[in-house]
């Protein structure tokens, strides 16, 4: 595996950028430099866009066939690379070795499988009426991606959007580029034609910008913060293509009084200090009934302290650095304000944890007696911080849940399934987690309010990157 990435994929190729300009790639466990990679500008996007536009010409007109047999390559490719992928997300991001050779790359098997499925189930013509309606590519896709889970969110757009036909300018995170060049080696590797799939590093203001502003790209699919989901659509505008957004969270988890009570909290802790908390619909905050909120902190606070930080090399680490310097100050920073407002620091807090002292580790950290209008229980941390809020009956917990500008994902645990769907579907979330079950890479994607439009993955998702035609007067 590469770890200086000078070069980008446009037209089938591996080129040089356009102009000679280079990032560190830090691992954020040991805060050193382990490579380099090329930062594009817009000349490399209008070069990469030229050729997606020339190759929609070819992949407009493949049969559902032909696409189906294009993305089973890419996945029998994935698998040969599976194990460098998995390392490359353990450097780029710490993920701790379990979850960087599990769920951070196994999705993309997943998300690859799922796409094969509904390409073959799709009916892209269709009678309605005395008229046909016809599904086309939408065309020229951009996709700017996250670092927090690089692997699922570069495949569930790309899986889907090849099925539909679409090609592809991506522009991965500039923190995590060594999974996605390594996918990009394995879309090479299977034959794609040329210019179908293209990838230039960068800056957001620099490569993102003029991505989005790009007059030949017809749609954006942009996964990261609401601030530059914001950028990205105001950019986009001026050309009027289609935007798809899934951005930031503060999902509720809602924890009902029951005899599931103590595992119901273990469980919301470790899911949400999974990832180092660095997931947009983790359940950061957690909502318990009022007149057992101490008992919940005392859940809480021995799950937390319970789980082991450290070099993400190791099998027993549970948690691994945050991703960056610029995370771990902002989470410290949230930390601070936290205690400031008030809130009970029920354990964890500033600084790292203890024997670590260098890597951006934080300390897993519980904040009880928590109210609705605090900041940490406003904003996105983005770090191993749970927020603690009583409730007093459903009503209460259900408003409280909804207050709040996001709406990605909710959380509803306890022993009567039926209760807790009744209280799901008065959530304000694209994602509803019974039990913190999961659809998978076979369920819709996408948030309400400041958490993004547009769904991915599967049907849902292969729609976004679809057209509409009405053909009348058969």
């Amino acid at each position: 595996m590469q770890k200086n990435l000078h070069k980008f994929y446009i037209d089938g190729q591996f080129v040089d950028p356009a102009a000679p300009e280079f990032l560190d790639i830090i691992n954020p466990a040991t805060e050193e430099s382990m490579g380099t990679v090329a930062l594009g500008n817009a000349e490399d996007v209008d070069r990469a866009v030229a050729a997606a536009r020339r190759a929609f010409e070819v992949s407009s007109q493949m049969s559902v066939a032909e696409r189906k047999d294009m993305l089973g390559a890419i996945r029998e490719e994935y698998k040969k690379r599976y194990n460098d992928i998995a390392e490359a997300v353990r450097l780029e991001m710490g993920a701790p070795v379990q979850l960087a050779s599990g769920a951070q790359s196994a999705v993309g098997l997943g998300h690859l499988k799922t796409a094969m499925r509904v390409l073959e189930e799709h009916q892209f013509e269709y009678m309605h009426g005395n008229y046909i309606v016809r599904e086309e590519p939408i065309g020229v896709c951009g996709f700017i991606t996250p670092w927090n889970w690089p692997v699922n969110q570069v495949v569930s757009k790309m899986g889907v959007a090849l099925a539909a036909g679409c090609t592809i300018v991506l522009k991965p995170s500039e923190i995590s580029p060594l999974s996605a060049m390594l996918i990009t080696e394995a879309v090479h590797a299977a034959g794609v034609p040329a210019g179908m799939f293209n990838l230039v590093n960068g800056m957001g203001p620099v490569v993102g910008e003029a991505m989005s502003a790009h007059p030949d790209i017809d749609m954006m699919s942009f996964t990261g913060s609401t601030r530059g989901g914001v950028a990205v659509a105001t950019a986009a505008a001026q050309s009027v293509k289609r935007v798809s957004q899934e951005l930031g969270g503060k999902s509720p988890n809602i924890i009902i009084d029951d005899e599931n009570f103590a595992a119901s909290i273990e469980a919301g802790v470790n899911n949400i200090m999974s990832n180092s908390g660095q997931s947009c619909n983790a359940p950061t905050r957690m909502l318990v009934p009022a007149h057992r909120h101490a008992e919940a902190l005392d859940i809480a606070k021995a799950a937390a302290e319970a789980l082991v930080v450290g070099n993400p090399e190791s099998d027993g680490t549970d948690l691994g650095p945050l991703v960056s310097q610029t995370q771990f100050d902002k989470v410290q920073g949230l930390i601070e304000v936290g205690i400031d407002e008030g809130a009970t620091l029920v354990c964890g807090g500033v600084g790292r944890p203890d024997g670590l002292d260098k890597g951006y580790f934080a300390k897993p950290t519980i904040f009880g007696n928590v109210h609705n209008n605090m900041r940490i229980a406003r904003e996105e941390i983005f770090g191993p911080v749970l927020s603690i809020i009583s409730y007093e009956d459903d009503d209460d917990a259900v408003s409280i849940a909804n207050d709040t500008e996001y709406g990605l994902a909710a959380y509803v645990t306890g022993k009567d399934t039926d209760h807790l769907i009744s209280i799901g579907r008065r959530l304000r979330a694209g994602q509803i987690h019974i039990n913190y079950g999961s659809g998978g890479a076979d369920a819709p994607f996408g948030g309400y309010k400041q958490s993004g439009n547009g769904r991915e993955k599967a049907e849902w998702g292969l729609a976004e990157f679809l057209e509409v035609k009405a053909i009348m007067g058969k």
